[in-house]
Formats: C-alpha cells, structure tokens, sequence
C-alpha cells in the first residue's frame, strides 16, 4: 500500500485553492448539522457518484468538521495523482492481499482525535439516484480496530440544476454515532433509511 505523507504547508496553501476551485464550479455548498463530538476522531463516509467527492470531503473537513484530513483512495487513482499523497490520500487495493494493511493503517491513522478520514464504502462510482447503498464489510473491520474515540459521520450527496447554470450541492449528513457502540448491521441499515429519506427530502430542497 501508499501511505499518506501529509505536509501540511501543502494543505494550507491547497485549502484556498479548492474554495476557489468549488466557487467556480458550484452555485452553492449546503449541509446540515449534526453533532460533532470533541476529543474524537471521524471517519466520514461519504456515498461515491462523482470526479468530485475527494473534493466535496475536503472542503466539509476544512470548513465544518475541522480535522486533518486524510482519505482512501484506489490505488492505482494514487499512483496517477501522487500529489494527493501530500494532502492526506493513501492507498488500497481491494485485489491485493495488503487489503488488511490499508484497513490497519485506517484503524491507526483514528486512533488520533485530531484526524479525520474519509472514506467512500461503496467500493465504486455509483449514481447518487441509487436507492441502497452499499457499506463493505471493511468499515466493520476497520472501526472495531480503532483503539481512540471514534465519531462516525455518513453523507449523502445531491447535485441540482434548478434555475441555474451552475449546480448546486446538497449535503445530508448523518450522525452513527462512534466505534464504542457501533454495530455493523445497525449502521448499514441506519444509513440506508437515511439515504432514501434524503432522496426524498431533496425533492424539497431550498434553492
């Protein structure tokens, strides 16, 4: 596996760039609130549609959960695109047998409150009009591996048109509580309700 080498000065002068990158693109960047809990790390899952979603996970890192971010990435995405290597991406390969390395390494990097990773359980590009999502059986592995306080954050994402030229995107975040009380089956099924009932309040949405 590639593991991150994070350099912060590289962060700092990155984080300016993709506010402008995200302005240029999107007509607006909304979310709900949950909340967040001091003194632990999150591992923010978030559902894979778009080139976008590392993006969409940073910039809710930088300017609302308020963590280092960190993220998995494919690795052969990583070996393409080395320089997210320095702004927190590291590796897996779901065919290698360094598969459970990737998820130790996950397990590690939350054992740190100040860390956040993000992490895209689907396994693979998926439209965002899906009715199920699917949470691999790594998560399971993963969060029982953390050693600190863990919080767990899921998101659904939508991408509306409306009036504008621009898209705008809507974030539905949910809270599923933290590695002291998760249950794996519990999770999946939680995200899942909330997903379609996200879908459905997104016909709704203010715009």
């Amino acid at each position: 596996m590639i593991p991150q080498r994070s350099n912060q000065l590289v962060k700092k002068l990155f984080a300016p760039y993709l506010a402008y990158r995200l302005r240029k693109a999107f007509k607006v960047l909304k979310h709900n609130e949950v909340n967040i809990l001091p003194g632990h790390s999150v591992l923010l899952l978030c559902n894979h549609f778009s080139w976008w979603d590392g993006f969409f996970a940073g910039h809710l890192t930088h300017t609302y959960l308020h963590r280092d971010f960190h993220i998995m990435m494919q690795e052969d995405h990583i070996k393409k695109r080395m320089f997210f290597n320095l702004l927190g991406g590291f590796s897996i390969n779901r065919k290698s047998k360094e598969v459970i390395k990737s998820l130790q390494y996950t397990a590690a990097l939350l054992d740190d409150p100040q860390n956040l990773v993000a992490v895209f359980p689907q396994g693979a590009l998926e439209s965002n009009h899906i009715e199920e999502i699917n949470i691999e059986r790594g998560i399971d592995y993963i969060v029982k591996k953390i050693k600190g306080d863990c919080q767990i954050i899921y998101y659904s994402a939508f991408v509306e048109y409306f009036e504008s030229l621009k898209p705008s995107v809507y974030f539905h975040l949910l809270d599923c509580g933290t590695n002291r009380n998760f249950d794996y089956d519990k999770v999946k099924a939680l995200i899942n309700a909330h997903h379609k009932k996200a879908l459905k309040d997104q016909v709704n949405a203010e715009h």
